[in-house]
């Protein structure tokens, strides 16, 4: 036997004499207490898991339906995220429209409007002078019925000097230049009796003046004082035939 075994039995005999011997049923009853606390227990433990369990279903229902519970409230106030706010660009200033270029040569113009068929009779012509406003003077030419048919013809020219009709005899009108204006399909006499010689004394356009009225054809003189240069359009409601004369810089 082992010097262990001994200390053992020593400690055991020491043991029994300070605790006494044991009672023989006290194995029975730890076997009995045993036995039946093991349902017992079993039963006390499932109820406090159900219990566990409706309550934890009872607190989530409460979560969900929580009427005092705010939108976005969940697990505190969200932190707001600062937006880029843009300072609206500003909007280009409209830029002016820039004067029509003066033409100073020969041209025929473009037809942009309804045309008078056969023929675009005359109703009325005047002149007016605009130096103060856009540097230019004005002649007009109004139709009844729609822009020539055929085609406008502006001709400067460094005189004043035009043909006067079918006569053979020339007229010299005031200024140092001139432009001819030849309307092609045109009557300047059955709707129209007024004026036909406009001495303006404008600072560009000195003189107008309707030099032939034939045969669906209309000649117009202008005396220019300075460059023979002009810009000429159409006009509509009235349809019209517009001459801007250019003043002198």
């Amino acid at each position: 036997m082992s010097p262990n075994d001994n200390f053992r039995r020593e400690l055991n005999n020491a043991i029994d004499d300070v605790s006494g011997a044991p009672s023989p049923a006290l194995r029975d009853r730890v076997r009995s207490a045993i036995t039946e606390a093991q349902p017992e227990r079993s039963t006390y433990w499932i109820a406090a898991v159900a219990a566990c369990v409706i309550t934890a279903l009872i607190v989530g229902i409460l979560y969900v339906n929580n009427p005092f519970r705010k939108p976005g409230t969940v697990g505190g106030l969200p932190t707001p995220t600062p937006s880029l706010v843009t300072s609206p660009s500003p909007l280009p200033s409209p830029s002016p429209s820039p004067s029509p270029t003066p033409i100073c040569t020969a041209d025929t113009m473009d037809q942009t409007l309804p045309v008078g068929t056969p023929i675009a009779y005359v109703s009325a012509i005047a002149t007016g002078a605009h130096a103060k406003d856009g540097g230019y003077d004005r002649l007009v030419v109004t139709f009844n019925n729609g822009i020539p048919h055929d085609s406008v013809e502006l001709k400067p020219q460094a005189n004043t000097r035009f043909l006067l009709g079918e006569s053979g005899q020339y007229v010299t009108l005031r200024g140092q230049n001139g432009i001819e204006i030849i309307v092609h399909g045109a009557d300047g006499h059955m709707d129209y009796h007024g004026k036909t010689d406009f001495v303006t004394g404008y600072t560009a356009m000195a003189e107008a003046r309707v030099v032939e009225d034939f045969e669906g054809v209309i000649r117009i003189g202008l005396g220019i004082n300075g460059p023979a240069c002009y810009h000429a359009f159409y006009l509509s409601n009235p349809y019209r035939l517009v001459i801007d004369v250019q003043v002198a810089s």
